[in-house]
């Protein structure tokens, strides 16, 4: 008589049990893997920044996700890695959140695919706030960026001479990786000048007969001077008019720079031998004193066409024009009495307010 089933041996016992373990593993991970594939990493709305420092594995990327409450279960966050198989993590900035799954997640740290960060330098600066303020942005320091951009074979290599640094900080918003080099981002910094400025009014330069320091410096006097931008071109004619002329810039900003300090001017300030103190010496300052914006690059490059040799300042932060010098004598005691005024209200609140 034929028995209705199969007995057994023992390896093929030990076989299916195997087989029915595998089968199960297997299909409990689909399951997770679906899940996690589904679940989002942060229960955040909104992005948050990661930073990392370093290549970094899963056990200290763990660590600091749980440290920063930056992932819903760490545990979990951890099994997740441990089924998708992404075990080290490259440096850099990325967005936590917005509804990344686990896996689209891990793998974007894994490969070292950066969510870029924005760097802004402003007009009108000096070059260590400069430096301190891409430095706060990006995972150099400001010693490296500082380093950089007084290297003299690195400058020699991008053609730049060092006195015309400052003036090669365009100022703008760059969208670059975090973990860029000092040098790369010079690059990038100068590649946006030479678009911007270089590229852009190439004809213009070659009709002026000016290089692109002499333009960049007159600029930077100009950025310096200016309140609005409706005065920039106004202000450029006259100094263009005073150096076709062969008179003395005279332009109080670059005794600023020789003092190196940005206030009002003292009597002793503009007898300070300086090679940048226009006061004293003739032509175009050696180099720009600051980082000019694009408008006040225009305006050296596209004067207003005027007489005015002289300027003094206005009480509502504008200038008062004038084409001779008893002209300008005269606006020059208006504003010198407003100035006094002041002086005298100022120390009259003093007095009440002791």
């Amino acid at each position: 008589m034929r028995t209705p089933f199969k007995i057994l041996s023992s390896d093929e016992l030990i076989l299916g049990v195997l087989l029915l373990f595998l089968t199960t593993f297997l299909v409990a991970e689909s399951r997770w893997s679906r899940q996690y594939n589904e679940q989002a990493v942060s229960a955040d709305d909104k992005p948050v920044h990661l930073y990392l420092e370093k290549r970094t594995d899963l056990s200290e990327l763990t660590n600091i996700l749980a440290d920063s409450s930056l992932v819903r279960n760490p545990e979990e966050f951890r099994w997740a890695a441990q089924i998708f198989g992404w075990r080290r993590f490259r440096e850099g900035h990325y967005l936590v959140g917005d509804g990344f799954s686990y896996d689209q997640f891990l793998s974007k740290l894994a490969r070292g695919i950066q969510d870029p960060v924005s760097v802004t330098i402003l007009p009108g600066k000096t070059k260590p706030l400069i430096v301190q303020s891409i430095a706060n942005n990006l995972q150099f320091d400001s010693l490296s960026f500082h380093q950089t951009i007084t290297d003299s074979s690195f400058l020699s290599e991008v053609n730049i001479k060092p006195k015309e640094v400052i003036g090669r900080l365009f100022p703008n918003t760059y969208s670059v990786y975090w973990t860029t080099t000092p040098k790369a981002f010079f690059k990038r910094i100068l590649k946006e000048f030479d678009k911007s400025v270089v590229s852009a009014h190439q004809n213009r330069f070659e009709k002026l007969d000016h290089t692109v320091n002499e333009i960049v410096t007159l600029a930077s006097i100009v950025e310096w001077e200016a309140n609005n931008n409706n005065e920039k071109p106004v202000i450029s004619g006259l100094y263009w008019n005073r150096l076709e002329r062969g008179m003395r810039l005279q332009a109080d900003p670059t005794v600023n720079f020789a003092v190196g300090e940005r206030r009002r001017l003292l009597y002793e300030d503009y007898r300070v031998d300086h090679p940048y103190n226009t006061y004293l010496h003739r032509g175009l300052p050696p180099g720009p004193i600051t980082n000019p914006s694009l408008s006040s690059i225009k305006a050296a490059l596209y004067p207003a066409k005027h007489d005015y040799l002289y300027m003094v300042a206005s009480p509502d932060g504008s200038h008062a024009f004038s084409e001779t010098f008893e002209e300008h004598k005269r606006k020059s005691e208006k504003w010198r009495r407003w100035l006094q005024k002041q002086y005298q209200i100022k120390k009259e609140r003093q007095r009440n307010s002791e």
